[in-house]
């Protein structure tokens, strides 16, 4: 009973602060859109240097400190600075600045999540657990693309960052009524041949072939996708000719798409399935990115996001459900801190080579260049992940 209730506490809060980041995405990117694509991509960059760089020591903290308060501590940080980004939007650097500061609070927020859920379903249905816990910030996505663009518009972009603030406070609030705990203080008392360094996640996942190969594949595909991230406000405005509600109406049939998708995977618990619905996951997502550019229209590209999304969504939770398939627990934090980075630098990489490349070439030639590249990238995860070894209980 407690552990339903704990998971709704936790899909509940990650819905309301999923629904302040979609808008407050739409409002930071619309507003670097009218300064450049730099300056677009200096968004995202500054949004996800923390996480890519920072998961070592943030995976360390979830191995020591106690997953539920650290996780608050993190959601209340992240909610401060966003404070701090509404009443400095008019200066790019602050803005910049305080994106730093809180995605060092989603650094250490997204693996302690991920820890956590384990101890409130049960390692059995951990896979479904994630699978409720994407669908949660899903259907938070939702909400907030489709009524980001109405919010903006009833009290302007600085107000709508305010929103976003109050939604990290409830979020934290309600993970403080939470009450399954993941102490790792206790588990290093029976454990003691877990790996005390900060570097044990990645050094665990460069020697886990499975994981190396499934990870490593996905990271290469969102490291392509993630050309439409800054795309997408250009090919809105000068291709579509659409506006803020466009925009935050294709985002809503992504993440509608990310809502079906994560349901689907949530009832995957094989190695060989979690691994297949990675590979076949980055294919697809390359092929609807490819729709768009060749046939540029709202309808067009509102199917292409529908299937991209539902594949991003098999990706995310089939991810966490093989790190922790293959991950003895007293290291989760830290590989599930270093899966993320591996993401996240992927992600870093594609959108400081995505300026460059709308820059040059246009917004529908980086969705498609992006597209290709996703493809190939699942398409190699099945070549090579078609017959993986069995799963071993393995300690560092």
């Amino acid at each position: 009973m407690w552990g339903k209730r704990d998971l709704l506490l936790v899909c509940g809060g990650a819905a309301v602060s999923a629904f302040g980041n979609s808008v407050s995405i739409i409002v930071l990117l619309l507003h670097a859109q009218r300064i450049n694509s730099l300056a677009v991509s200096g968004v995202l960059v500054a949004s996800m240097v923390p996480v890519a760089l920072g998961a070592p020591l943030a995976g360390l903290l979830v191995d020591r400190v106690r997953n539920r308060r650290l996780l608050v501590g993190a959601l209340l940080l992240q909610g401060v600075a966003l404070v701090g980004i509404g009443a400095g939007l008019a200066h790019l650097p602050v803005v910049l600045g305080l994106l730093v500061v809180q995605g060092c609070g989603q650094a250490v927020a997204n693996p302690a999540a991920s820890s956590l859920v384990p101890r409130i379903v049960g390692e059995d249905d951990a896979t479904r657990g994630y699978s409720w816990l994407a669908t949660g910030r899903t259907v938070g996505l939702i909400a907030g693309s489709a009524g980001g663009a109405l919010l903006i518009a009833a009290v302007g972009f600085r107000d709508a960052l305010f929103v976003d603030a109050g939604t990290f406070l409830v979020e934290a609030l309600l993970v403080a009524f939470v009450r399954a705990e993941r102490d790792p203080r206790e588990e290093s008392r029976d454990r003691v041949s877990a790996r005390s360094d900060a570097m044990a996640g990645l050094a665990f996942v460069r020697a886990d072939r499975v994981l190396l190969v499934a990870v490593g594949g996905m990271a290469f595909a969102i490291g392509c996708i993630v050309l439409i991230n800054v795309a997408d406000p250009f090919y809105i405005v000068d291709v579509l000719h659409g506006d803020a509600i466009t925009f935050g109406l294709l985002q809503s049939c992504w993440v509608i798409g990310v809502l079906i998708g994560a349901r689907l995977v949530g009832r995957v618990t094989s190695e060989r399935g979690l691994v297949l619905a990675l590979g076949f996951g980055g294919c697809v997502i390359g092929l609807a990115v490819c729709l768009p550019a060749a046939f540029p229209a709202v309808a067009t590209t509102a199917v292409g996001w529908v299937f991209g999304g539902g594949a991003n969504g098999v990706q995310g939770v089939a991810q966490q459900g093989l790190v922790r398939l293959r991950t003895p627990e007293p290291l989760r934090g830290r590989v599930f801190a270093a899966a993320s980075s591996l993401i996240i630098t992927a992600n870093l990489t594609g959108t400081v080579v995505s300026a460059g490349v709308v820059g040059l070439l246009g917004p529908r030639w980086a969705f498609a260049i992006g597209g290709m590249g996703a493809f190939l990238a699942g398409a190699v995860t099945l070549a090579l992940r078609a017959t993986p070894e069995k799963a071993e209980a393995r300690t560092p």
